[in-house]
Parts: structure tokens; C-alpha cells; sequence
């Protein structure tokens, strides 16, 4: 099969899809290597970035998805009629970037490091679809366990979690509860100013705007 007919089917099954699609699944149905669809997904990404098209390749960990580029969000609401997609506020970025570097995590270890009731704001990402279950824990009460999402890796413009800002250390000195606040902290206007990409998928995407001891995350099922 020629270079052009692989970049060509890789690019029909993405826009009919408008979600993810695995690098293995395209793999599979073009009888060909991952890394050979890597390779023309690649191609097809640096030939719309150069020609300055209306839409986008992203790569998010082992999937790839087309979306509309960021630079025409405004005419796509206009034509759309859509509003402005909302700010994520303070307290919710805040959940997100402890969830974000620290997950699988439940809502009780998220509130130990805010201090907070943390409820309607994991309720408010899940909504927002920038988090998502993942399983329980298997400890008393087999608590849920939340991730993020693949539409978190494409709202932030990341190809995978190690893109992430590097989180502050934590000294020794410092290793209780108000160590990981503060780290927390430190860490919020880098990931504010991580880039924000306007989805174009049908999806919305977002504008970035404890006395107890703290508990590693158990085993989850």
C-alpha cells in the first residue's frame, strides 16, 4: 500500500469518527505496523500544521483525533452559533492539576490536600468529561477512583501526562499534608498557562483562567 492511500484512509476514519482512534485499532485495520501509522499520522499532522489548514492532528498518548484548529475557534461559534466555552474556575483547576499528577485518586484524598469538600467540583470535571471514574479502591468502602480523560490531554494541548509542568519537590522536612498544598500551589500558574486548544470534535473545551495525615493511594481494582 502506497504512503499516500495510508495517510489518505487514516484521515477519512478519523474525520468520520470525529473521536480518538487507537493507533493499534488503525494498525489492525490497514495491516500494518503501529509504528508505520505513527509514522503517516505524523506526515499528516506536519503537512496541516505547515499548510496552516482548518484542522488538526493531535496525538493523545495511543490515539490520534482530528480537531478544528484553535486559531479559528471565534468564526466556528459564529457559524455554530455556540457561546464561549466557560473559564475552569480556581477550585476546579486545583482538583484537576491533583488528579492530573497524583492519579488514580479518590474524592477523600483529594479533599486531605485542599481541605475542602471537593464533591460538586470532581462532579463539575466529570460533567465537563476532563475526568472520569476508573475503578474502586480496595479498602473498606471500595471508594471510586478518578482519572483524567483523553479530552484533558486535547484541552491542554498535550500528547501525554509526562508533558505535564514537573510537579515541586516535597522535602523531607516538609512531607505532611501542607507540603502537597504548597507543591500544589506552586504548580497552578504553570498549568494555567499551559496551551488551550479549542476542540472541534463536538466535545466543549475550557478556558484556564487538612489536619489529617496524608494516605498514599491503595491498590485499585
Amino acid at each position: 500500500m502506497e504512503a499516500t492511500d495510508i495517510e489518505n484512509i487514516i484521515e477519512s476514519i478519523l474525520f468520520v469518527s470525529g473521536e480518538p482512534v487507537a493507533l493499534s485499532r488503525l494498525a489492525a485495520v490497514l495491516g500494518i505496523s503501529g509504528f508505520d501509522v505513527e509514522t503517516a499520522a505524523n506526515r499528516l499532522r506536519d503537512r496541516y500544521s505547515f499548510d496552516r489548514r482548518g484542522i488538526r492532528l493531535v496525538k493523545m498518548d495511543d490515539a490520534i483525533q482530528l480537531c478544528s484548529s484553535p486559531e479559528y475557534a471565534d468564526y466556528i461559534r459564529l457559524a455554530l452559533e455556540t457561546r464561549k466555552p466557560p473559564q475552569l474556575s480556581q477550585p476546579a483547576l486545583e482538583v484537576l492539576a491533583i488528579i492530573a499528577y497524583f492519579q488514580p485518586v479518590t474524592r477523600v484524598y483529594i479533599e486531605q490536600i485542599r481541605g475542602v469538600d471537593s464533591a460538586y467540583t470532581v462532579g463539575l470535571l466529570i460533567d465537563r468529561k476532563l475526568i472520569e471514574p476508573c475503578g474502586r479502591l480496595a479498602v473498606p468502602g471500595r471508594p471510586i477512583v478518578y482519572r483524567t480523560t483523553p479530552a484533558f490531554l486535547r484541552t491542554f494541548g498535550l500528547e501525554s501526562l509526562q508533558e505535564l509542568p514537573e510537579l515541586p519537590e516535597v522535602t523531607n522536612s516538609d512531607d505532611s499534608i501542607t507540603g502537597i498544598q504548597n507543591a500544589i500551589q506552586e504548580i497552578q500558574n504553570q498549568f494555567e498557562g499551559l496551551g488551550v486548544r479549542d476542540q472541534g470534535s463536538g466535545d466543549e473545551s475550557y478556558e484556564v483562567s487538612g489536619d489529617e495525615d496524608y494516605e498514599e493511594p491503595g491498590k485499585v481494582e
